[in-house]
């Protein structure tokens, strides 16, 4: 026994010379189409050269519609686009991983999306949620010590966030941190003379990038995220 698989049937020519091979071999015809011009078709010219046709999807779409009470869409590819959406939501997800927290400063050049301000301002909390929404997001902790790097200012500012914070409540979320990992609220994490500059350092950054600012204080990630969906659709990007 022979059998074929035609795929992405979307034409008639494709159908009708289906048909005349299944009746040259005496075969019959299963098929999964789901647009219904195409369908019908497929029964007339099977009938008219007497090819046996069994609909495989027909009897399922009708059962789910009468449970559900929804019409189905009756759109071919769905599942293949939902496994390519899923795909590149994972693509994104380990992108996000690979270049958090400024490991490795080849990936700005690569990002849709690039975050930049100081230690939690929420950028790896915000890398992540955008990174479900199958969008590739580095970021970069701006440290005065530390020199921001030169991958930051060749990326068109466009594609970049800077994230600044109340003074205030950083120094209660740190305090918050260095609680949890045991140690005191005195470290100079946590010290507001320390914050302030790193502030102050960070801005400076975030100006020469020339970047859209986003003030995170008491801001879920979610909203933070809207504000830069916001941003992008505004300036034509992330379509």
């Amino acid at each position: 026994m022979d059998i074929r698989r035609i795929p992405y049937v979307d034409d008639k020519k494709i159908i009708l010379e289906t048909v005349q091979a299944a009746a040259e071999t005496h075969g019959m015809i299963a098929f999964t189409m789901v647009v219904t011009d195409l369908q019908e078709y497929l029964l007339e010219e099977a009938e008219k050269a007497s090819v046996p046709v069994v609909d495989i999807m027909g009897p399922m779409l009708e059962g789910l519609a009468g449970l559900y009470k929804r019409d189905p869409k009756r759109e071919p590819g769905l599942v293949r686009r939902l496994d390519e959406e899923y795909f590149r939501k994972i693509e994104a997800i380990e992108f996000a991983v690979k270049y958090d927290d400024g490991r490795d400063p080849r990936g700005l050049l690569r990002a849709d999306i690039v975050l930049i301000g100081v230690s939690r301002t929420s950028k790896t909390p915000l890398s992540m949620y955008l990174a479900h929404k199958r969008i590739k997001v580095a970021n970069v902790p701006l440290v005065p010590e530390v020199e921001a790097p030169e991958e930051l200012y060749i990326v068109p500012p466009e594609k970049c966030i800077g994230l600044t914070i109340d003074p205030d409540q950083l120094n209660g979320i740190r305090r918050e941190r260095l609680k949890s990992l045991g140690l005191t609220s005195q470290a100079n994490y946590a010290n507001m003379e320390r914050i302030l500059q790193e502030l102050e350092y960070s801005e400076k950054v975030i100006k020469r990038v020339g970047c859209p600012i986003i003030d995170v204080s008491n801001k879920a990630v979610e909203e933070t995220a809207n504000i830069i969906f916001d941003i992008f659709r505004t300036g034509g990007g992330l379509t």
